[in-house]
């Protein structure tokens, strides 16, 4: 019965944005946007400040409605209910790579050397090769980019130098870059589902992993593997889609507004994780947990690993070089 009310409620929710009726005059224009991050992460709160960002612009022309943790479903399906305009708008991250393969190059490691860096790039010309040919594709036009943070090492063991790293038993998402990756870090990479962690941790089958802060504290990681190596090997980066078609729809001045509002709500995001690290620091050490600087030797093992994995963008990025030396240029001693 449970699963059927279930049923009931997810068809409820899809034949109400896909079937949803045109507005009475003077009332907003409604805009739904699906994601797939529970309330309070900084992609939903993403969400919220675009659409708060866009009511303020337009005076209350139009309103968003936000569908955050997969209430509408996975991230390929609402990508596609996306593209097929059932819905008009979007958040994920390098799950676009499938329409078009440059988009996994937001998640290059090594790319960056922290979050100032890499909002440069992402405000700059980096953003633009890596979004190349990609509406013309996908049907989608991505509107901005904003982190959810870097990933950092969490283990039972502390991690400072590379003879630390080397061999352990690390769990990766069951993803090409991710694995090839840790491979070249001569680490032991145990792709599963983020679920089974906290089970292969308790039985041994794996020393650790890795994640952004935030989701170190908010799952208290810590707790289980106290030990956090501020490696920062790759930083996780999403975006705002918006359906092309209904884009090139609207008036240029509302076109501006919802480019405007996208803006404005990355701009804050970069803001709110960049202050999160700081605040997950501190509740890690007040937790008992112990925080480590890489060594020099440590971080150079990581950049030519990260170099090495690189190799995998060359066969399926055109641009991939252009890409990388514009990322690099973005550096501040540039």
């Amino acid at each position: 019965m449970k699963r059927l009310v279930a049923l009931f409620v997810a068809v409820g929710l899809i034949c109400g944005v896909a079937l949803g009726t045109a507005p009475a005059a003077g009332a907003a224009t409604v805009i739904k946007m699906a994601g797939m991050k529970p309330e309070g992460e900084p992609e939903t709160v993403g969400m919220h400040l675009f659409g708060k960002y866009l009511k303020e612009l337009s005076n209350g022309k139009y309103e968003v409605q936000v569908f955050p943790n997969s209430q509408l479903g996975k991230e390929d399906a609402y990508i596609a209910a996306t593209r097929k305009g059932i819905i008009q708008m979007c958040a994920t991250g390098t799950q676009t790579s499938a329409l078009h393969p440059a988009m996994a190059m937001l998640e290059t490691p090594m790319l960056f050397d922290d979050l100032d860096h890499a909002r440069r790039a992402m405000a700059g010309k980096t953003f633009d090769l890596i979004n190349e040919g990609f509406t013309e594709k996908s049907g989608l036009r991505t509107l901005n980019a904003f982190p959810l943070g870097f990933r950092h090492f969490y283990s039972k063991k502390p991690i400072k130098d590379v003879k630390d790293l080397e061999g352990m038993r690390m769990r990766v998402p069951n993803i090409p870059l991710y694995t090839n990756f840790a491979r070249e870090c001569g680490i032991s990479g145990q792709p599963m589902p983020f679920a089974e962690v906290p089970g292969a941790l308790d039985q041994g089958v794996i020393d650790g992993g890795d994640s952004p802060l935030a989701d170190i504290v908010s799952l208290k990681m810590y707790e289980i593997t106290p030990e956090i190596s501020l490696s920062g090997h790759i930083l996780v980066i999403h975006s705002l889609y918006i359906n092309d078609k209904f884009f090139k729809s609207l008036p240029e001045q509302d076109q501006k507004w919802i480019e405007e509002a996208a803006k404005r709500s990355a701009d804050d995001v970069w803001v709110m994780v960049k202050d999160g690290d700081e605040k997950a620091k501190a509740t890690i050490l007040a937790n008992k947990g112990n925080i480590h600087e890489p060594s020099k030797e440590l971080h150079e093992h990581l950049v030519n690993a990260g170099k090495r994995s690189w190799k995998l963008f060359y066969d399926t990025v055109p641009n991939a070089q252009a890409i990388l030396d514009s990322a690099d240029s973005y550096r501040e001693s540039k």
